[in-house]
């Protein structure tokens, strides 16, 4: 990690830290372009927004997915205080961004705040309709 991953990479420590003080969940991330600057800053905003998806790292890679060229996303970092979630794992892996630094990972996260009780599990079925529900896709590409 070089100098300027470790200074980004507090800067993203402290952008959660400015969240939790504010009342929101203590999660921060920016994203830092190919020639070094940072594109955009954003934190957890789940309790103001009560919006269980606005992690900032889902944020991010909305915008990145939005305002860079695919190239230019290629070669883009993002900084964040913890290590991003499954969701927002997918959505990193899907906007194209090049390389994510992480503070905390997941398992040295659940040491500090132990995990709460997950809800009750979603009960998933199917596949189903295949030959139905491959039309559309189909029509489309």
């Amino acid at each position: 990690m070089s100098p300027d991953d470790e200074r980004f990479l507090r800067r993203a420590v402290e952008i959660a830290g400015q969240a939790g003080a504010s009342g929101e969940r203590p999660f921060g991330s920016l994203l830092v372009g190919p020639d070094g600057t940072v594109l955009v800053e954003d934190h957890n905003t789940v309790v103001s927004d009560s919006e269980i998806t606005a992690h900032p790292e889902l944020k991010l890679a909305r915008w990145a997915a939005r305002e860079l060229a695919p190239d230019v996303a290629a070669g883009t970092t993002m900084f964040t205080s913890c290590q991003p979630c499954p969701m927002c794992a997918t959505a990193i892996d899907r906007s194209g961004l090049g390389r994510v630094v992480y503070a905390l990972s997941s398992e040295q996260f659940e040491q500090v705040k132990p995990a709460t009780p997950a809800p009750r599990p979603v009960r998933y079925e199917g596949p189903a309709l295949f030959d139905e529900a491959r039309r559309p896709i189909d029509d489309h590409y």
